[in-house]
């Protein structure tokens, strides 16, 4: 049994055992209710939902670029040596050689300017760009979700069987100490040896210790679910359900159905990266297409000296235009910078081509091991009613005094064989399910 636990435990990735007990004060959490709990506490989900917010910030960043852009500002200067000319050199009658200073000693300049982009062909495409990448962040949070959902699948459903192994236990545990206790008596009335005794409590203290191993693992799949769900692992939790019941509910699975990729969200979101590279390629295209931009501004200056004598002048100036600029000769950057783009693209197209092969392989071997696994679990079912007629018998013919304790011990095993070789195999149909309806994208 030993060696079934652990192949799958490998097998889903995880070395762990689950709590059968039920948390104080805390209901049970079955499988959908672990995914809902990562949807709203794991930190991966809520850092793919800043992302979402900090799109829409730079979606009105870039509107912002095309509205009215209004700016003050204000100088001040004093003239340490004021520039002037001799009187005298501007024909002024009588004048003589002091001179003519063209500034007062103080001049203010305060300043406001309107500009107002007209046209460009870089804000409108990058007006579309944010609201690409908006979408394609939009579409990393179904992402996220399914990974997320996916990993607390894949650490939940080892729990399962876990919990599936100790109730095996605790029942054939219970059954072989009502077996030991009547060996013991029948022992103790000469009607049996001390080696059936003997065998009968080996097979029983092997038991115990398998099912204390499990049991002290608990605290370890406990953690492990804990981190796939983003619950504190001081926090307690409880599991509900069993492979029976997933078995039940995952029934929905089918293995014929048609693949589309878009069902995948990773798939989607590859495609909007691929729109997102596209914009870039139109961008760098259209290089000489012109920006066209108004203005207007306005300066009321202030020319002075400061004190009783001196006077102040008034000096407004106000300017409008409209600037066109036309790119003619980057030195060819923008060339290099197109064909980046377009190599982009086309690394996400072959991007493409390998996630598509990807899923079809997926899905082609999620359907293998449907089959298989529905095939191994009517196996499985016939050898464990066979080795359950084998053990009856030879209880019976035990009780009777016509047969040996070792023929017993030996139904035994074979029976518990028979046993976790059918858990194994139903857990094996469960995860084929699941794989299943992963590869769909349901």
């Amino acid at each position: 049994m030993h060696r079934i636990l652990l192949q799958t435990l490998w097998l889903a990735g995880l070395w762990v055992s689950v709590a059968t007990g039920e948390a104080v004060g805390q209901a049970p959490m079955s499988l959908p209710d672990c995914i809902q709990y990562a949807y709203d506490n794991n930190p991966q989900i809520r850092i793919a939902q800043l992302q979402i917010t900090d799109a829409e910030c730079q979606i009105r960043e870039s509107k912002s670029i095309g509205y009215p852009q209004l700016s003050a500002s204000i100088g001040y200067q004093y003239f340490i040596q004021r520039p002037g000319i001799p009187a005298s050199a501007l024909g002024i009658p009588g004048a003589g050689d002091e001179k003519v200073a063209f500034n007062a000693y103080h001049s203010l300049t305060p300043g406001f300017t309107w500009n107002q982009l007209l046209f460009s062909n870089s804000y409108l495409v990058g007006l579309r760009a944010a609201r690409y990448y908006k979408a394609y962040v939009e579409q990393q949070v179904a992402v996220t979700k399914r990974e997320l959902r996916n990993a607390v699948t894949d650490a939940f459903l080892p729990a399962l069987l876990i919990s599936e192994n100790l109730a095996i236990l605790d029942k054939n545990v219970g059954n072989l100490e009502k077996l030991l206790s009547e060996t013991k008596a029948t022992n103790q009335a000469g009607f049996a040896e001390q080696l059936d005794v003997d065998r009968l409590e080996l097979s029983l203290s092997t038991l115990r210790a398998e099912r204390d191993n499990l049991v002290r693992q608990r605290e370890v799949v406990v953690n492990a679910l804990k981190f796939a769900m983003g619950m504190p692992v001081k926090q307690e939790i409880a599991l509900s359900g069993n492979v029976q019941q997933l078995l039940a509910e995952y029934t929905s699975a089918d293995p014929g159905a048609e693949v589309n990729f878009s069902n995948r969200p990773e798939y989607v979101q590859l495609l909007k990266g691929r729109d997102l590279n596209a914009i870039q390629i139109e961008l760098y295209s259209k290089t000489w297409m012109p920006t066209v931009s108004a203005f207007v501004q306005y300066q009321p200056g202030f020319q002075g000296a400061f004190g009783n004598d001196t006077k102040w002048f008034f000096i407004p100036a106000a300017i409008a235009g409209v600037s066109v600029n036309v790119p003619i000769w980057d030195g060819g950057t923008t060339r290099a910078r197109r064909e980046r783009a377009v190599l982009s693209v086309q690394t996400i197209d072959a991007q493409k081509q390998l996630l598509e092969n990807a899923i079809t392989l997926e899905v082609e071997n999620a359907r293998k091991q449907y089959l298989n696994a529905t095939e191994r679990v009517k196996s499985q079912q016939k050898n464990l009613d066979l080795a359950q007629r084998i053990y009856n018998t030879t209880q019976t013919k035990y009780k009777a005094g016509v047969g040996s304790s070792f023929e017993l011990v030996s139904a035994e095993q074979q029976l518990y064989s028979a046993q976790q070789s059918l858990m194994q195999a139903q857990y094996d149909l469960l995860t084929a399910r699941v794989g299943i309806k992963k590869a769909l994208g349901d």
